[in-house]
């Protein structure tokens, strides 16, 4: 992806909207975006993301997480470091940032962060704010084995091509649900993180 960097800047929004504001605004994408759902609860949680573009020499890469088998939701699925926004992390991107380092080792120190694309809420009552960063290759993983079972890395030109996405159906509570996806190298990327990664690529086109 030619000019990457520049491109990326352009497509995300630099003001990043306070932790209060997540709740207090309907979030426009989400798992309602392809189906009629609503949240499985009324009290919403704000939750933030970091979706980390390496700078490889050969060319950037989007990292992402296998989340551990024994958690009690979205266990074994692909997902981008991150969590729910904690009274002391001072707003979503400290969220984010936090998380990353708690999860997956990357030192906040090592990215750079470009901004966010747009909230996205879940069927499990999560208002997320994916927060996109840039991170310095040199780092070394120190996976979290409690939260995550495995970590890689796609080309960037590969995950943010819209040819390779595609929209799947489910079975979900008695009714059928859509939802993006994708397949790289084993690895099945869907709900949520295939939405936001949608969304990234929709904002590069605009």
């Amino acid at each position: 992806m030619q000019n990457y960097r520049a491109r990326l800047q352009q497509a995300v929004s630099a003001d990043i909207p306070a932790t209060l504001s997540l709740l207090q605004n309907p979030a426009q994408i989400g798992d309602h975006s392809l189906n009629a759902l609503t949240p499985a609860e009324t009290d919403l949680r704000a939750a933030a993301v970091l979706v980390p573009i390496i700078e490889r020499p050969h060319g950037p890469t989007m990292l992402l997480t296998v989340r551990a088998s024994h958690l009690p939701k979205h266990s074994g699925q692909v997902a981008f470091p991150g969590g729910k926004v904690e009274d002391v992390d001072g707003g979503p991107a400290a969220a984010a940032l936090r998380e990353t380092f708690e999860e997956v080792g990357i030192q906040p120190d090592l990215v750079s962060v470009a901004g966010c694309i747009d909230v996205y809420e879940t069927v499990t009552a999560y208002r997320v704010l994916p927060v996109l960063g840039f991170v310095e290759p040199d780092f070394e993983l120190n996976v979290d084995a409690n939260e995550v079972a495995d970590v890689f890395e796609v080309p960037l030109d590969f995950i943010l091509d819209p040819r390779n996405h595609r929209v799947e159906t489910r079975q979900f509570q008695g009714y059928e649900r859509r939802f993006y996806a994708m397949d790289y190298n084993g690895y099945f990327i869907w709900g949520a993180t295939a939405g936001m990664i949608r969304n990234l690529t929709d904002r590069l086109d605009r």
